[in-house]
């Protein structure tokens, strides 16, 4: 009886072993590979525009400059129109050709500016009005008189003889003084050459200052050169 309860408890312990669960090795876990993906482009698709999203350029037709004094025709008309004024005393011309702004008078070329506005030119050859016109060269007398009385015979002289004109340019036969425009504007000059007589040296020039009102050329300036001692 008790080798049999002995066998059996025996079986039961070696089923009970047989039972009992193994230790197991637990399975390693591993860092996990990091997937190398392809880096991610992305590509632009171009945006069509509309045809007419670009204003072009307009192709611009050259416009011909506006004529200067030097090229302007209508400036030797103004020179005849004040020729014309001077031989024929002809005040109503000579106002409409003096600028808006007044007119400049100068008979030596550092004596007195005299100023005489449109109104006033309508009346230069009949007023007996007498000027100071500043020191005569070499002398140093005082020169006085009317308009029509000095500036008028001087400049009827030079329109009575040859003469050249000239843009912006101050010529004479020679001189011991530097010839010069006393304004930052266009000029013209009537020059005579003088005679082989007097070895040139009577050569005379009237310079014309011209500048424009409203698109007309109209004459700011007057101004005396001649040969002094």
């Amino acid at each position: 009886m008790k080798r049999t309860l002995l066998s059996a408890l025996l079986i039961a312990v070696l089923l009970s072993g047989c039972s009992l669960p193994s230790a197991a090795s637990p399975t390693p876990t591993w860092p996990a590979v990091p997937t190398l993906g392809v880096p991610f482009t992305e590509t632009a698709t171009p945006i069509p525009l509309p045809v007419d999203s670009f204003t072009p350029v307009p192709t611009l037709t050259p416009i011909s400059a506006a004529p200067t004094i030097c090229t302007d025709p209508k400036v030797v008309a103004l020179l005849d129109s004040l020729k014309v004024s001077i031989l024929d005393a002809n005040g109503a011309l000579l106002s409409s050709l003096v600028s808006p702004q007044g007119m400049e008078v100068r008979y030596f070329r550092n004596g007195a500016v005299i100023m005489y506005t449109p109104e006033q030119a309508k009346f230069l050859f009949e007023t007996t009005y007498e000027a100071n016109w500043g020191a005569e060269p070499g002398s140093g007398l005082e020169k006085k008189g009317s308009f029509h009385d000095v500036v008028v015979p001087d400049l009827a002289k030079i329109f009575n003889q040859p003469y050249t004109l000239h843009c912006n340019e101050l010529r004479h036969g020679g001189a011991t003084y530097e010839l010069s425009w006393p304004y930052a504007k266009d000029f013209y000059s009537i020059h005579f050459t003088g005679t082989e007589q007097y070895g040139y040296l009577d050569w005379h020039t009237w310079a014309v200052g011209v500048e424009y009102a409203n698109g007309k050329p109209v004459i700011y300036a007057l101004m005396n050169f001649f040969w002094e001692p």
